[in-house]
């Protein structure tokens, strides 16, 4: 495979492929062990579980007989990857020890729940990327002797704070990533995977009820209105319609679906991917479960033409039409949301301010 790499004068948004972090701190720590070796290291081949990865190699240096130290750059691709740009450091001892032993040193975060692929305890260095280091190293380990590797993030504290991993319980850093070492353009698998992390923890924890928001707005408001605890809050990002199959399938057995209403009613809809560029519908669904509650022509030609959810519950609320509108388009969610999730499932939508604004739910809202 050729380098994925390309000139720097390439437009980002013709560069389809990245690497993982996962491939990054395998590519730094092959070439920490050669330049013990004393080899002047510019390009490294890396085997992946998609074939060999050639990686360019940003710096080295070797500090001692036995211990070597490289770095790998995670240039920029064609994909909104919040990583990019990052250093990622691999520093490597020679021990008297035999075997390969994988340590978290700076900006690479410590796993403290259970439910994920990682023990707590231990830093988020995700399997396929552990043993892609060890597979990668021993082939030039001297005979009888082993290794200690410390992959460092000089940025990853930072960063994480624009990730889910404090939410994941993962602390300190990002995490070493990737299942084929090849960050694709928009790859949204691995992205929805993320959010699914949540469940996991959740469900390790015990939790059978969860309640799904779209982002941070519909955390806090849940943490504002529900007696909840912070684990039991699952964001979905803009993926309520995987999030809801995939709750079914881990047989979740009860989902509080929480937000703000420009958000939520789009599943009113089926439309189950949030991105306000896939698809909208909020007018059309508003006016329409507006008509259904007898607003006349006048309104629903009002709503049809407002710019934002808020100014059409504005109106509805002049009428004094809200609340029989949204707890008809609560319904329409909520049996749109069960076609994917058949468990027990109750709809609340807010406004910004948390604001409920449908009735037809049991579930105990705190004043």
């Amino acid at each position: 495979m050729e380098t994925i790499y390309n000139n720097p004068d390439t437009p980002v948004e013709e560069i389809k492929y990245g690497i993982t972090t996962g491939s990054g701190a395998t590519a730094a720590a092959r070439a920490a062990l050669l330049v013990l070796n004393d080899e002047d290291v510019k390009i490294i081949t890396i085997k992946t579980p998609m074939g060999n990865l050639e990686i360019e190699v940003e710096k080295t240096k070797k500090l001692t007989d036995t211990h070597g130290q490289a770095s790998v750059i995670k240039r920029p691709y064609n994909d909104p990857d919040v990583t990019v740009n990052i250093e990622i450091i691999a520093d490597l001892w020679i021990t008297d020890t035999e075997g390969i032993s994988i340590k978290g040193g700076e900006g690479v975060g410590q796993v403290t729940k259970p439910g994920l692929q990682v023990p707590p305890g231990k830093p988020a260095i995700n399997p396929t990327p552990q043993k892609m280091i060890k597979e990668n190293l021993s082939d030039l380990i001297p005979e009888g002797k082993g290794a200690c590797v410390e992959i460092s993030v000089p940025a990853g504290r930072k960063l994480a704070e624009k990730t889910i991993n404090p939410k994941l319980g993962i602390i300190g850093g990002i995490s070493i990533l990737g299942t084929t070492g090849i960050a694709r353009s928009m790859n949204l698998e691995s992205y929805k995977k993320s959010f699914k992390c949540q469940m996991d923890v959740a469900l390790a924890e015990g939790y059978q009820e969860l309640i799904f928001v779209p982002g941070n707005i519909g955390e806090k408001i849940a943490q504002q209105i529900l007696t909840a605890y912070p684990d039991q809050i699952i964001q979905m990002g803009n993926f309520p319609g995987y999030m809801l199959q995939q709750a079914a399938e881990m047989d979740v057995k009860h989902i509080i679906l929480l937000g703000h209403a420009g958000k939520i009613i789009k599943l009113a809809a089926g439309i189950f991917n949030t991105e306000h560029k896939v698809a909208d519908g909020r007018r059309e669904i508003i006016a329409a479960h507006a008509a259904l509650n007898g607003a006349n022509k006048n309104l629903i030609g009002k709503i049809f033409n407002a710019n934002t959810t808020e100014e059409m519950m504005g109106l509805l609320e002049g009428e004094d039409l809200l609340e029989e509108t949204f707890n008809s388009i609560a319904q329409s969610v909520k049996d749109r949301s069960q076609e994917r999730f058949p468990g027990e499932l109750e709809v609340i939508m807010v406004k910004m301010d948390g604001t409920v604004l449908n009735t037809n739910h049991h579930v105990e809202i705190r004043d």
